[in-house]
């Protein structure tokens, strides 16, 4: 194991009809089943959809940062 770790950032789009919290944890799950080692995220972007005068749907960027393997 060395003594430093070396990371990779990918960016992410999740959305959800029911918030913010919940777009983000859907874009990390959908991550999660094939990029291993995730550690951080950051959000760069928030935007929705207005239906009826009201937040109907949320949509985050977030660029998410995994360790390289064995780093």
């Amino acid at each position: 194991m060395s003594d430093h770790h070396t990371y990779k950032k990918i960016e992410l789009v999740g959305s959800s009809a029911t918030s913010i919290e919940d777009a983000i944890n859907n874009a990390l799950a959908e991550a999660a089943k094939t990029v291993d080692h995730l550690e951080w995220f950051e959000v760069t972007e928030t935007r929705g959809h207005v239906k009826d005068g009201r937040a109907a749907h949320f949509q985050v960027t977030l660029k998410v940062g995994f360790r390289i393997a064995n780093s």
